[in-house]
């Protein structure tokens, strides 16, 4: 007979796919187009001396949002070498489920603990949180707040994975920050880039760093207004497709993010708290933050690689793991 879990999971798969059909025929698409996120509970009557001006120039961010699925106890049997946090949204769940069955397979590396996490908002409409939390209650691998999950609120969905980390995982080694179409090449991440045999490191950033400035085309995706971000040049700054960091910079980023204006772009915003900490990203060509064919000799020189689907994910993982005998 098939078990409870297999049961529980093909039901969850069943609801998933009739929701996003009804969702599909039946409701308006939603878009959140706001630069701060609006929390689902009640706001706090604001106080008398605050005016529109200064709400939209005032610099701190007091991350004043609470865990509506969380998993406080993920780390408590042992310290994990590797936490992977994956920024999803409420309709990937093919894409998660991808990455449970190939690179983000706790079990893989045997004695090395690594740790999977995906980081959600509040979504706007209830029957996806409602699927969010039915899976949530299977794979118990994801953490949400409640914050308006939206493009514009990606910053605040990283500085939720900073929290979660240094609250709930701080003896972690290493933490990685990636999104749900990334392949990541754990070998590469794991024995050539982290090598758990060595000393861990501290007040450590890798990526593929990028250095530039805002862009003032209000028809781009990544559009800074000079209002938000008045200065020509941006701070070094890693690719948020995927960074990786050792585990003592989670708590200070979050930390610097509280007295830090938000900025909606989540990977220049990390760039901007890294420079007022004094940690400077170290460049890794590994990282590939665009889509790149797929051939085996290519992907086995890479840690990244960018816009991959569910289906790609699998058809690369397992003709890697494969060919593992294979020489390039």
């Amino acid at each position: 007979m098939p078990s409870k879990v297999s049961c529980l999971y093909l039901l969850t798969v069943v609801c998933w796919a009739s929701a996003l059909w009804y969702l599909s025929i039946s409701r308006p698409n939603t878009t959140y187009v706001g630069h701060m996120s609006v929390p689902v509970r009640k706001a706090a009557k604001p106080p008398k001396n605050i005016t529109f001006t200064n709400i939209h120039t005032r610099s701190l961010n007091p991350h004043a949002f609470e865990f509506v699925i969380n998993e406080p106890k993920k780390c408590e049997s042992a310290a994990p070498f590797l936490v992977i946090l994956i920024s999803t949204t409420h309709k990937e769940f093919d894409a998660r489920q991808a990455i449970r069955e190939t690179w983000g397979d706790e079990s893989t590396f045997g004695d090395i603990h690594i740790l999977t996490i995906f980081l959600l908002g509040r979504n706007t409409d209830p029957v996806l949180n409602q699927m969010v939390e039915q899976e949530s209650q299977i794979f118990h691998d994801i953490v949400v707040e409640n914050f308006i999950d939206s493009y514009h609120n990606l910053t605040l969905k990283t500085m939720m994975g900073m929290r979660w980390v240094s609250t709930f995982c701080p003896k972690a080694q290493y933490v990685m920050k990636t999104d749900s179409d990334i392949f990541v090449n754990m070998d590469n991440l794991i024995y050539k880039l982290l090598k758990p045999t060595t000393k861990p490191r501290r007040r450590y950033f890798t990526g593929y760093v990028i250095n530039g400035g805002p862009i003032r085309d209000m028809r781009s995706k990544w559009y800074m207004s000079r209002d938000l971000y008045p200065d020509s040049k941006y701070p070094l700054f890693c690719s948020g497709t995927g960074y990786v960091f050792s585990t003592d910079v989670a708590e200070l980023i979050f930390q610097t993010s509280l007295h830090t204006r938000l900025l909606h772009l989540e990977d220049v915003y990390v760039g901007l708290c890294l420079r007022k900490l004094g940690i400077h990203p170290y460049q890794n060509s590994g990282f590939n933050h665009w889509k790149m064919a797929y051939s085996l000799c290519r992907y086995r020189r890479v840690i990244t690689v960018h816009q991959i689907s569910p289906e790609e994910m699998h058809r690369i993982w397992n003709d890697m793991s494969s060919k593992k005998h294979l020489r390039c």
